[in-house]
């Protein structure tokens, strides 16, 4: 039976910048338009955090029936090490993502955006989808698709709208900067796992791609997120302190880029989240300061 200590680390808490930051981006936006709502902002945030915990069960679940774990670095796997009945973990997966749907509901029925439940649903059936069902997107090379679409666009522009009930630039530069990041922490496990993912045909965008593409792929992510800073910067100028969290993009690319495989790319993985909790922080309280300088 899996300890406490695993479950926690069967969560991934590492992958949980990719919750945060959509919600500070999307927030900072949204107080940039002059409408912004910290009650809002903090259940976009429980909903965001519940759903990404909810993908790494699911996730887990899943490869390990499939025996797609069984022989993999990283993060403690429940099912492929065979720590916890698997149909513990699914259901630790349907828990959190009932909460993230039951605060999402809550969110949209104050927001009085009723449209948006239809964009809860999708996330959570893309969720799922990943790498459960019959035909996962996962093992077909299009996870990083679902990924900057529903950790960028959706999660930034849905929690600028429930609050401000428009979009802007700003937000939506803010949205693909914050998901080119996601897909950028996505990559980095898939570049790792490119030799047991290829043996066992999970075919991952690195599986297709080949290492030194992927490794490219990886720059012009953070490159993306860069240019994304920029646009912001010239509607609202105090948005420029995205750009200081690039400081911390340099050793996890320095380290993809010089070759790093296997449990060395473990470091890479964690500094491109803490990159992107940096990003998510300085952007959005860079695009919130705006507000207050008008």
């Amino acid at each position: 039976m899996a300890t406490l200590n695993q479950w926690v680390e069967g969560a991934r808490p590492r992958t949980l910048p990719a919750a945060v930051a959509p919600v500070a981006v999307g927030t900072g936006a949204a107080y940039a338009l002059d409408r912004g709502n910290a009650g809002f902002a903090l259940l976009a945030l429980f909903v965001a955090l519940f759903l990404q915990i909810g993908v790494n069960y699911a996730n887990d679940y899943s490869d390990g029936i499939r025996g797609t774990d069984e022989d993999r670095v990283g993060p403690v796997r429940l099912v492929g090490q065979g720590l916890a009945n698997p149909s513990n973990v699914k259901l630790a997966a349907f828990a959190s993502f009932f909460v993230a749907a039951f605060v999402g509901l809550a969110l949209i029925t104050l927001a009085n955006t009723p449209w948006l439940l239809l964009v809860g649903v999708a996330a959570i059936i893309a969720a799922w989808k990943y790498t459960g069902g019959k035909n996962p997107y996962g093992y077909q090379g299009l996870g990083e698709v679902f990924v900057f679409i529903f950790f960028g666009l959706v999660a930034v522009l849905g929690t600028t709208y429930t609050q401000a009930k428009e979009i802007s630039v700003p937000a939506i530069a803010g949205a693909v900067g914050v998901g080119a990041i996601a897909c950028a922490i996505l990559v980095t496990n898939n570049l790792r796992d490119i030799p047991s993912d290829s043996e066992v045909g999970k075919n991952t965008l690195a599986v297709r791609l080949g290492d030194r593409p992927t490794r490219i792929f990886y720059a012009v992510l953070v490159a993306v997120a860069a240019l994304a800073v920029g646009v912001c910067a010239v509607y609202h100028l105090p948005a420029a302190a995205g750009f200081v969290s690039l400081v911390l993009a340099v050793p996890p690319l320095r380290r993809v880029l010089g070759g790093a495989t296997g449990r060395d790319l473990v470091p890479a993985l964690a500094g491109t989240g803490r990159f992107q909790l940096a990003y998510g922080i300085l952007l959005g309280g860079g695009l919130l300061a705006a507000h207050f300088m008008n």
